[in-house]
């Protein structure tokens, strides 16, 4: 036997002996594949048995989990927000954007911004703001006052404009006079005007400034149910005057660089509809956002409802209703913090009062 072999069969004889780790990495295919199985089977997924759209969608889904474990990878406390598979994990940025989101709604929000209903709140004095927001509560929430409806989905109806703006709606109602009714949704999606296209996009103001010009009764949710598609206007010309509601009033404002004024709103007059950059929220569980959320006026793509905020926790946080059903979020909630305009959260905020 030549000395080479002799050496060779020595090393591989010495290291079985001293065992001497080597680092083998993981292979995670088997349960990334187990785990593709099980969300497919869980959110009921059309393409569960096309072969080709199954293997592009778990090509989807990898760089999903992929993004999930770099953003929890930067979670600085146990309050921060937290993130893992949802619905919508087999999508792309860019499907998420197209196909839940409305993409346009920055471009839709620059006509209010000289509007005469539109209200900058970042010129006032700084001593006076502080003042106010030290005149309320640390912590509010308005479905502790029973005036909040249930959350809703939208399903891929891109009308969260409605959603958001119609809820804010029932809440003023309940504040006005005690009673908590759901209003219609479906209505707003098929009738609104206004450069409003039901479930191919619209804005809050848009909506506000049509209900307030068209003095447009707003029927109960069991009058005119919700579909989740555009359908023909079905408003009657006259409806029950002793149900519903009408809009008295509204404004379209921006609290950026003021968020201690939409506090003050929120704790004084009632939860409001805001527009918002949702396109970090794709793999969102729980937690408050604090990171990685631009808030610039160009990124706005959603609407949602402000129903209190909690100055008092760990991450001071705005407490959001959104309108992607219970199973997404905590129970279809979400906490964004407050005072860095973290997702957009200030930058159109709308408020209303109801006749």
């Amino acid at each position: 036997m030549e000395w080479r072999t002799v050496a060779l069969t020595v090393l591989v004889v010495s290291l079985c002996f001293l065992a001497i780790p080597i680092r083998v990495e993981p292979d995670t295919s088997n349960e990334e594949i187990k785990l593709f199985q099980n969300y497919v089977t869980r959110y009921n997924k059309s393409y569960r048995n096309n072969l080709t759209e199954y293997e592009e969608r778990f090509k989807r889904f990898k760089s999903s989990l992929q993004h999930i474990e770099k953003l929890n990878g930067l979670r600085s406390s146990q309050a921060s927000a937290y993130y893992g598979i949802t619905e919508y994990s087999d999508m792309t940025e860019d499907e998420f954007l197209e196909q839940t989101l409305v993409p346009d709604l920055s471009v839709r929000g620059e006509k209010h911004a000289n509007a005469p209903y539109h209200r900058w709140h970042r010129s006032q004095q700084l001593t006076n703001r502080v003042k106010r927001s030290d005149s309320i509560p640390m912590k509010f929430d308005w479905r502790d006052k029973g005036v909040v409806t249930a959350v809703r989905s939208q399903g891929s109806c891109g009308a969260c404009w409605a959603f958001s703006t119609i809820e804010v709606a029932e809440s003023m109602l309940a504040i006005k006079n005690g009673t908590l009714r759901s209003l219609s949704i479906q209505e707003m999606i098929d009738c609104a005007r206004n450069s409003n296209f039901g479930c191919e996009g619209g804005d809050i103001c848009s909506l506000l400034s049509w209900l307030l010009l068209s003095k447009v009764q707003i029927v109960e949710e069991f009058t005119y149910p919700l579909l989740g598609k555009t359908g023909t206007c079905k408003l009657e010309k006259k409806v029950n005057q002793t149900t519903g509601a009408r809009i008295r009033d509204f404004t379209c404002d921006s609290f950026v660089d003021a968020e201690d004024e939409l506090l003050t709103m929120v704790a004084t007059h009632g939860p409001v509809a805001a527009a918002v950059n949702a396109l970090s929220w794709q793999n969102y569980l729980g937690g408050v956002i604090q990171y990685h959320c631009d808030g610039s006026f160009n990124s706005l793509n959603h609407a949602v409802q402000i129903v209190g905020y909690d100055r008092t926790a760990d991450i001071p946080h705005y407490i959001i209703k959104n309108s992607w059903g219970t199973k997404f979020g905590n129970e279809g909630y979400m906490y964004i913090a407050i005072g860095s305009n973290l997702c957009g959260i200030a930058n159109q905020v709308s408020s209303l009062d109801i006749l």
